[in-house]
């Protein structure tokens, strides 16, 4: 199965920066998956957030991971993901409602979360790189945080509340902020986190 190509293909960021026996993109498929069983909201669907994050790198078997150093305009790397995901899913019977599952990322609110966690997952694994091998990765921990910091709210909140209140919505507290520094010391959420740091 073409799929399962996933697994042997490296993520090519890590590989940039010099990371050793790099993750596979199924690998990083896996630990957005897994944070949407561990953080999704409850008012979101976990399972329509869990099939997203399945599909959402799988066209990359065809069209490689592309990053933005290697200059493909966004648009034309949407075009090329969306014709490789159409063709590799067109012999199964569900292809339509697959193709569409996919399109959701970053659009729908499961779609959303699934971005933000993808984000997250960078974020984790680049700090897990940093410390096992001494490799500089504040480029990828920079590019999640700014990615991150106003999507979160907007996904923990239930639909049609209101607060007036700074600060985590609903008492979900962003993952993320378990990562910055607090008077240099990791700050106490990370011990919350149900993902290996």
């Amino acid at each position: 199965m073409e799929a399962l190509r996933l697994k042997e293909l490296p993520r090519a960021g890590w590989a940039r920066v010099g990371v050793q026996s790099p993750e596979s993109v199924a690998a990083h498929s896996w630990g957005v998956a897994w944070l949407v069983v561990a953080l999704c909201p409850p008012h979101l669907d976990r399972g329509r957030a869990l099939a997203i994050a399945i599909l959402h790198d799988l066209a990359e078997v065809r069209v490689g991971d592309l990053t933005p150093q290697d200059g493909v305009p966004k648009a034309e790397k949407a075009r090329r993901e969306r014709e490789a995901l159409v063709g590799m899913v067109a012999a199964l019977p569900n292809a339509e409602a697959l193709t569409a599952l996919a399109e959701e990322y970053g659009v729908s609110p499961e779609g959303r979360l699934v971005k933000a966690l993808d984000k997250l997952d960078m974020l984790l694994q680049a700090r897990r790189y940093a410390e096992a091998q001494g490799v500089d990765t504040e480029e990828f921990v920079a590019s999640a945080l700014a990615a991150l910091e106003g999507e979160w709210a907007g996904l923990t909140r239930r639909p049609g509340a209101v607060s007036r209140r700074r600060g985590p919505p609903d008492g979900l507290h962003p993952p993320f902020m378990a990562l910055k520094p607090m008077r240099g010391r990791p700050h106490p959420l990370l011990m919350t986190l149900p993902y290996p740091t």
